[in-house]
């Protein structure tokens, strides 16, 4: 039989006061199991008519204000926050039978992050983010290979291709997140996080 935590919870749940802490824990379980993109999430937003949209991005770093993901500012997603900052995120592991949502609200990270992961990326993924009208309609694909080329040319030093100002990071800072272990006969088990208005956080168990 597994061993259960305080609240009676599979182990796996731990007892940390903190989401951000258990988050870590599972977040290191998925980069065993998952065998592509362990960091990989749907992120569901909304635009100024409430009309919602759903996507895949990367996690590209997480700490106790938020988690982390870039993209082209003028792609939909970025309108979209743009519009209305509140979304959510959605990890599932199918390895793990796990699943973590986590809500709250999205503002832009600083130029200074912004540079510095930027610096990390491959050429080919510099170039792309100054080649790709991200998210506008595309003639054909010789288009957008033109553009490549273009840029290229443009950048040829690999190790000295700035950063477009069209081209940051997003950081949604939670309100609620929530741990999700599946069970035998749908009988789920779900913990629940969330920020009381002194800024501390709160757990709940939630029925599957």
């Amino acid at each position: 039989m597994n061993q259960k935590n305080n609240l009676g919870l599979d182990n796996c749940f731990s007892d940390l006061e903190n989401p951000i802490e258990l988050f870590s824990e599972w977040f290191k379980e998925a980069k065993k199991t998952e065998i592509n993109d362990p960091n990989a999430l749907s992120l569901a937003t909304s635009d100024k008519k409430g009309i919602p949209s759903v996507r895949m991005v990367l996690l590209k770093d997480f700490n106790n204000d938020g988690f982390v993901f870039y993209t082209n500012l003028n792609s939909k997603k970025s309108d979209d926050i743009k519009s209305n900052p509140n979304a959510s995120m959605c990890f599932h592991w199918k390895s793990l039978l796990r699943q973590i949502r986590i809500m709250g609200k999205i503002s832009k990270v600083s130029d200074i992050e912004a540079d510095e992961y930027y610096k990390t990326r491959k050429y080919g993924s510099k170039i792309g983010a100054w080649a790709s009208n991200q998210s506008k309609i595309l003639t054909n694909r010789e288009e957008l290979f033109e553009s490549i080329e273009k840029y290229k040319e443009k950048y040829p030093n690999e190790n000295n291709v700035p950063r477009p100002i069209h081209w940051s990071g997003w950081n949604l800072k939670p309100t609620e997140i929530e741990f999700w272990l599946d069970g035998e006969d749908r009988i789920h088990q779900r913990l629940k996080y969330f920020k009381k208005e002194n800024d501390e956080w709160n757990k709940v168990l939630l029925n599957p």
